[in-house]
């Protein structure tokens, strides 16, 4: 990953803003910090003044981040991650806006079983250093620092890392999280290992967005015992959907527009892979696991792959499309956690990930649909994936069918 040589003037923007709400912040707790010091009639305790001086510690933490932000120096390193700057700062800056945070906080499948895999598992975290992977508003930082943490780093490239600072000394834990703002590729943190990483990297079908290649970075640098990532299991399954609903009204809806036809549209449909909600009723099918992802031992080779599938029919009906999800798990002897993200699943804001065929095919129960699924990452932005999908229909009762198809997830 490459940064840019000069800041972004939304990233200057953020940082002055940032400097300014503490430097008046600093002055007031620093007068404080002298008003007690020199006191010497009042009774205070030692950690009244202990209290006040490691506020004042984190607020001159946090304006020299926002001061290192604006005045450093280009210290890029090429890795084999191709993207160039202008990708890179779309992408961070769709997490700089509140509503995404909004929408994966509210998401209580996913904060949930993070919130009950650290608080449920001291012994995991207790005393422990721990790094947050892509902290966002600092959440996952602030549950490991409440778990019993001896030290939390959290790193974020967006600006919301500032609200972030804010947030985690509103809560009173400056003194035990610190926040980063960078690359987790590229920055240096204030310790040589860390004992446990969290993060909530996933993304549609599990692997859009490639931040799992950030974690495994962060995993082979800073990481003590790499099975000591968290969560540590995940898996990408599909199943096939029988929709004639959602096929016409996303589908055939452009082959008559109020009474124009719009096919150049329609094409670009069946190219896109779609993320929407499947209902349980639309599944007519057995499922199967096409990737398995151990994040103590996964490589970044291992992101791009090529793997069979075999779905049973379990009715007489229309296959209208394939849908990709993913589970994932916490484990640990104490209190292990899962959730997944499938149609009979609760639903959460990652929904499915639906890959419309071109030409639905007609299936009796018990047939079989079999063939390979491929995950590439796009060429031109890493970030997104080329999905390519070749399957055969076995059947007794009807003619052979072969399909080929390719989709994009962007």
């Amino acid at each position: 990953m490459l940064c840019c040589n000069t800041i972004s003037m939304g990233t200057r923007k953020a940082a002055i803003a940032h400097l300014h709400r503490n430097s008046t912040s600093l002055r007031r707790l620093t007068l404080r910090t002298i008003e007690l010091v020199a006191s010497r009639t009042r009774d205070l305790s030692v950690e009244e003044y202990e209290q006040a001086l490691s506020q004042a510690l984190s607020e001159l933490a946090s304006m020299r981040l926002a001061v290192r932000e604006l005045f450093k120096e280009d210290q890029a390193v090429p890795t084999k991650r191709v993207v160039t700057s202008e990708q890179e700062d779309g992408y961070f800056s769709t997490y700089t806006h509140f509503s995404i945070h909004e929408e994966m906080l509210k998401d209580e499948v996913r904060t949930d079983a993070y919130h009950r895999f650290i608080t449920q598992n001291p012994s995991i975290f207790k005393d422990k250093v721990v790094l947050d992977v892509g902290c966002g508003t600092a959440i996952l930082s602030m549950f490991a620092a409440q778990a019993g943490a001896k030290r939390v780093i959290g790193v974020d490239q967006s600006n919301v890392i500032y609200k972030a600072m804010d947030i985690v000394m509103e809560n009173g834990l400056s003194n035990k999280v610190t926040l980063v703002k960078g690359a987790m590729e590229e920055v240096q943190l204030p310790v040589e290992k860390v004992d446990v990483i969290i993060s909530e990297w996933m993304g549609y079908c599990l692997l859009f967005e490639s931040m799992l290649d950030t974690v495994i970075v962060a995993r082979d640098r800073w990481l003590l015992d790499a099975s000591k990532v968290y969560p540590n299991q995940c898996s990408i399954s599909l199943v096939a959907m029988g929709s004639k609903m959602e096929y016409d009204s996303r589908v055939c809806f452009w082959d008559d527009v109020y009474g124009c036809k719009m096919s150049a549209i329609k094409e670009e449909v069946f190219l896109e892979a779609h993320v929407q909600c499947v209902q349980p009723h639309d599944v007519i099918s057995t499922s199967d696991v096409v990737k398995k992802l151990n994040m103590a031992t996964v490589k970044l080779p291992d992101l791009g792959f090529k793997a069979p599938f075999t779905l049973t029919m379990l009715n007489d009906t229309i296959c209208h499309a394939l849908v990709g999800y993913f589970d994932v798990s916490f484990d640990s002897m104490q209190y292990p956690v899962y959730f997944g993200t499938g149609p009979m699943d609760t639903p959460t804001h990652w929904k499915q990930t639906v890959f419309y065929l071109k030409k639905p095919i007609a299936v009796s129960t018990g047939d079989l649909l079999a063939g390979t699924i491929e995950f590439r990452k796009n060429k031109e932005d890493v970030r997104c994936l080329d999905i390519y999908v070749t399957m055969e229909l076995s059947s007794v009762d009807a003619e052979h069918v072969k399909i080929e198809q390719k989709f994009y997830l962007h």
